[in-house]
């Protein structure tokens, strides 16, 4: 599959708190990968709970970053990672009032994440 650029509905990203508390004061986030790879990199509602577990098991401090697409500035490209499964990449910094919600995102007591209540009823809804 190649890329498509297109913006749709919520995308998630996890970092950490100390990362999103200094975006809020510089007024734009650009994240740990933004100046290494080019891009931040998202997810969905059905990867970010996947991904949480694959990259950041036990890790604390966490945040998760409810992102609204249609606000974001910087171009949204869906872009494959070595699978089939298209992930939402922000190509450039990340204006800090696309972001409406913010997770404490921790792990359970076994270093696993689980979404938070808010999103699992905001997805049913």
């Amino acid at each position: 599959m190649g890329l498509r650029n297109v913006k749709v509905g919520t995308i998630l990203h996890i970092t950490k708190s100390e990362q999103w508390q200094k975006a809020k004061l510089e007024g734009v986030y650009r994240g740990d990968t933004l100046d290494s790879q080019g891009f931040i990199h998202c997810s969905t509602f059905q990867q970010v709970i996947r991904v949480a577990n694959a990259l950041y098991h036990e890790q604390r401090g966490l945040v998760l970053l409810c992102i609204t697409s249609d606000r974001v500035q910087s171009e949204i490209k869906y872009e494959s990672a070595g699978s089939e499964e298209l992930y939402p990449h922000i190509y450039g910094p990340l204006n800090i009032d696309a972001v409406e919600k913010v997770w404490d995102f921790e792990p359970t007591e076994d270093g696993k994440f689980v979404l938070p209540r808010e999103i699992i009823k905001r997805e049913i809804v």
